[in-house]
């Protein structure tokens, strides 16, 4: 089994809970794996360990005492990893922090046997240790013992090869055994302490051994809402651990992590790749109906829908292989090289701290690890996506020149994408509300037709103003010059050093890709651009291709030829698109003064309704009889009305779609790979924010103030990274910050599920490329208790910010001899929006709404000194972690962490942030944080088959089979120290990054 497989808690979450095979492990589920029968379930069983009276291995020694725990199965003789405590130095009587559980679907019976198994570890750095003695004891025994304690002794055979115990300290046995001390086992219920039984816990034991009592368990006991249906649609295999710290008053506080798994790693990603060969596939379909092209268009057409075919087999393939994919929900680290899961997020993760207190409201604190969004399969050698694009942008905008391609600014594209959305959107609305109302002139019903006049009147507005603009009457200009038969004046132009040539002798885009050659250097033309005048020269569109032969020169070279941005001819007439355009308006018009003629018609007794503003009347209006059937009246109008919006449909889908194969012509084969690296990497992103989301509005649903500011204003998602500025980890920040920013074109909506079934509580993504929405269901009860406007399906805003601060060796190679402008200008970027936030959420939502915490520092003090801080020239400034997550809290946020793979860097973040809230926040004793740090920062594994158990259960396992599990992280100090303690290191890496590159 890899490193990773071994299940950890969520504060490493970066714990990677499959096989390299992608198999579950053997104690996901149970121990089904390990042969143990499930049976009826046990009360939920959770115990601690003490040891007392422990020799050492050696005279006048004290243990460093450490307990693996194991089940066994008596059916079928094996053990099975299940627990490990922390090690307790230099104690005869060691007071374990960890504790161990068997929650209620835990597959064991009664007679299930648990073994303990006592080490010396005698170097934690060389894992050298030596076996003390064991114990064994049964479920039932636990479960039937006289105040929940049973004392076991240690026993040691006389045969243990390392044995170096004093025969005068120990007490051997009828049976061949020595007794080497004994362990005590006391079951606990964190779950059912009151204030009472905290208060009546002395502390002369914790103040003799500063005792933090951990109960590990794999389903949460404390609060039903952690693991109630709501959220066991979404998030999956919990793993939790409580513990037990001392406050500053003596008193006891219970905290509580939780862990868990996210189905939406999968389930997101999924949907975008349907999403996206769905809009390939029309974009084909559209490229397509452009109708007969002349032959250089054609061939670019051919080439363009040639690449879009390689992109959706592509994405099917890997749909595929990821329909496929049953287990754990998410995809460990060792994985996020792989080609069909490159769509998915690395070790993402929930996390949640509970935090309980006598007489204290209960407090939680959520983040979300994972990690970082970047395209890993397809590498960073050439930088991330930031550079990627704004490198390409350049070169596009010479390709478009030298090619004849009109040259569109992103912008443009953007405009065009937009243009194309609109109108698909907005023909089937007008369409149905137009049939509404002649539903309504049926049944006679005045009110029901103002009311269907009033929507299509503001739809129709809607439509036309999407088309007012120049974009599209210059795009079908553009477009009639590309159709067979065109013939329109173009000036000379002769590059300096080569002859003229048709434009069929240039080579095509991918061809000029194989070859490697430079395009002209030519400015590039945006739409509404006129080109410098030479003299004129006819350029023909033929259909059997190529342009006309083209006159020579006095001096004896044939010009250039190419098109210009916006054709300039007489043969199209230019205020046609105008008419067609202005034709809508009119037909809505007729609609709009037939309803006010009809509405005459009514009796005196609806005076009081307030009419409709007359329109100038028709011509055609004239024409009908006024007494007639209502229906009969506006039918040919409203057909008239849905003929004019088709056809202008059809005019514009054309042209803006003859617009963006324009911009593919000029861009591939290098636009098309960045746009798949683009979609690898929102995929990601949107797989976490989708996460965040579910999982705060879950937490928020009682919280009236929350979701005022949900609908009023929206929530802010802070990504908090630690990528350094070296190395390929610059590319993958790069990656980020574009995924990071992508979101913005994200928005959420909360709709009522079928059913309360797990399946159909399942998010929804629906949308394009430049705009998506995730649909999130509720259960019909908790549905009904929403503001009104929520439910009336409002878009709910996210604001997306990301704040990196680079923190391990690398990051001092860079602050020292690299760039870190990267990680500046995101910071200061990032800091802007999160500023504008602030102020749009004081203005829209009172103090009132926000959550209160005990430090009353002031919301716009912090954000002061965060832009100080941003602004400041300082090496690995972590206060800017500090500040951003401090400030995201305050603003009822979503706290997201994020490194390379969401493992040591992010642990360590999210542990230390979580200490520091129970000091500022909940009082803890300042003797307990190093040790609340290091308790949260081990590692336990469960689940691993350690051994068959022989005939002889004292003699099972050498200790070399046996070896401790737990370890420990390295302080949070190695990361932020000085840089001065690694220069040694440094120079090494320095020689060997040199090595390595020459």
């Amino acid at each position: 089994m890899e490193d990773g497989g071994t299940r950890h808690l969520s504060h490493e979450c970066r714990v990677d809970m499959m096989e390299e095979e992608g198999e579950p492990l053997t104690g996901g589920d149970g121990l089904t794996g390990a042969g143990v029968i499930l049976i009826p379930k046990l009360p939920h069983v959770e115990f601690s360990l003490e040891c007392r009276d422990l020799i050492g291995s050696g005279r006048d020694r004290k243990p460093n005492a450490l307990v693996q725990v194991a089940v066994i199965d008596p059916r079928e003789q094996y053990l099975v990893s299940h627990a490990c405590t922390e090690i307790v130095e230099g104690s005869r009587d060691p007071l374990f922090l960890t504790g161990v559980t068997f929650p209620p679907e835990y597959p064991a019976s009664p007679e299930t046997l648990v073994k303990l198994t006592v080490y010396d570890v005698r170097d934690k750095a060389r894992d050298n240790s030596s076996f003390l003695g064991s114990a064994t004891f049964s479920v039932s025994d636990l479960l039937r013992s006289k105040d929940d304690q049973l004392t076991l002794n240690l026993r040691l055979p006389l045969s243990t090869p390392d044995l170096h115990t004093d025969p005068e300290e120990v007490q051997r046995s009828s049976d061949g055994v020595l007794a080497v001390g004994t362990v005590l086992v006391s079951r606990v219920n964190m779950g059912e302490m009151e204030e009472g039984d905290m208060d009546h816990i002395t502390a002369d034991v914790q103040q003799a051994q500063k005792c933090t009592l951990v109960c590990e368990s794999s389903q949460g006991t404390l609060n039903d809402k952690d693991n109630s249906p709501l959220t066991g649609a979404v998030f999956k295999n919990p793993v939790c651990k409580v513990y037990k710290f001392q406050t500053v008053d003596s008193k006891w506080m219970l905290v509580r992590e939780q862990m868990e798994e996210c189905t939406l790693s999968f389930s997101i990603p999924r949907q975008l790749l349907h999403l996206y060969i769905q809009e390939d596939m029309r974009r084909i379909q559209e490229l397509r109906d452009l109708g007969e092209l002349s032959p250089h268009w054609d061939n670019l057409r051919k080439e363009v829908i040639g690449r879009y075919g390689q992109v959706i087999a592509a994405y099917q393939e890997t749909l595929a292989e990821l329909n496929k994919i049953t287990g754990p929900s998410f995809k460990p680290s060792c994985s996020k090289a792989q080609r069909y899961l490159e769509f998915i997020p690395i070790n993402l993760h929930t996390q949640r701290m509970r935090v309980m207190c006598p007489r204290q409201t209960d407090a939680f604190y959520d983040v979300i690890t994972v990690g970082a969004p970047a395209a890993h399969f397809q590498g960073f050698k050439g930088g991330g996506l930031q550079r990627l694009l704004s490198r390409h942008e350049a070169e596009k905008k010479s390709f478009s020149t030298a090619y004849q391609c009109i040259y569109y600014s992103p912008e443009h594209t953007a405009k065009a994408q937009e243009v194309l959305h609109s109108v698909g959107h907005l023909q089937p609305l007008i369409s149905g509300l137009a049939d509404q109302l002649l539903q309504a002139a049926q049944q006679h019903s005045m009110a029901g037709l103002r009311e269907a006049l009033k929507t299509l009147a503001g739809k129709t507005e809607q439509f036309v103003h999407a088309l007012k603009d120049e974009l599209v009457k210059s795009a079908l200009l553009a477009l009639h010059a590309a159709q067979p038969g065109y013939v329109t004046k173009n000036q000379n132009q002769t590059l300096p050093g080569h002859q003229g040539h048709s434009h069929q002798d240039h080579p095509s885009p991918s061809q000029r890709g194989q070859q490697g050659q430079s395009p002209p250097q030519n400015p590039g033309h945006s739409p509404g651009q006129p080109s410098a005048t030479d003299s004129p020269v006819v350029v023909c569109n033929n259909v059997d291709g190529g342009s006309q032969t083209a006159p020579i020169r006095e001096d004896g070279q044939t010009p250039l030829k190419r098109q210009d941005s916006i054709p300039c001819h007489k043969e199209y007439d230019e205020e046609e698109w105008d008419r067609v355009w202005a034709d809508v308006a009119k037909s809505l018009n007729c609609v709009i003064a037939m309803v006010d003629k009809l509405q005459e018609q009514e009796p005196i007794n609806n005076n009081q309704e307030q009419p409709i503003p007359k329109q100038v009347l028709a011509d055609v209006i004239t024409s009908h009889n006024p007494e007639g059937d209502w229906r009969e009246q506006l039918c040919p109008l409203v057909v008239r009305l849905k003929e004019c919006v088709a056809e202008v449909v059809v005019r514009a889908r054309r042209a803006m779609t003859f617009v963006l194969l324009q911009e593919a012509a000029c861009s591939i084969p290098q636009g098309l790979f960045l746009k798949q690296r683009r979609d690898v990497v929102f995929s990601q992103a949107l797989a976490a924010l989708a996460c965040g989301f579910v999982m705060r509005l879950y937490a928020g649903m009682e919280d009236k103030g929350f979701l005022r500011q949900l609908h009023l204003v929206g929530l802010v998602a802070q990504f908090e990274s630690l990528l350094s500025t070296y190395s390929e980890e610059i590319g993958m920040l790069e990656d980020m910050e574009v995924g990071i920013s992508d979101l913005h074109r994200v928005a959420f909506k909360i709709t009522q599920a079928k059913t309360d079934d797990p399946c159909d509580l399942q998010p929804v993504v629906i949308g394009r490329r430049d705009h998506y929405t995730v649909e999130v269901p509720l259960p019909r009860l908790a549905f009904q208790t929403l503001p009104h406007e929520i439910k009336e399906g409002k878009a709910l805003q996210v604001y997306p910010v990301l704040f990196n601060v680079g923190i391990n060796e690398q990051q001092t190679i860079a602050d020292r001899f690299g760039d870190i402008s990267l990680q500046e200008r995101i910071n200061q970027r990032n800091f802007e929006i999160l500023d504008s936030y602030y102020k749009s959420l004081s203005d829209k939502v009172p103090s009132e709404c926000l959550p209160c915490f005990q430090t009353q520092t002031d919301l716009k003090d912090l954000l002061g000194t965060l832009g100080q801080n941003v602004v400041t020239k300082k090496r690995k400034n972590v206060e800017i972690l500090w500040l951003a997550g401090t400030i995201c809290r305050r603003l009822n946020g979503i706290r997201f962490t994020s490194c390379k793979s969401a493992k040591d860097r992010t642990s360590m973040s999210v542990t230390l942030e979580q200490c520091a809230l129970l000091r500022d926040e909940h009082q803890l004793n300042k003797d307990y944080f190093t040790r609340a740090l290091d308790c949260m920062r081990s590692r336990l594994t469960q689940g691993e088959v350690v051994c068959q158990w022989d005939s002889d259960p004292e003699a099972a396992c050498s200790v070399a089979e046996n070896k401790p599990a737990s370890r420990h992280f390295y302080p949070i100090a190695l990361l932020l120290v000085s840089s001065h303690l690694l220069v040694v290191w440094l120079i090494l890496s320095l020689v060997f990054l040199l090595a390595k590159y020459q």
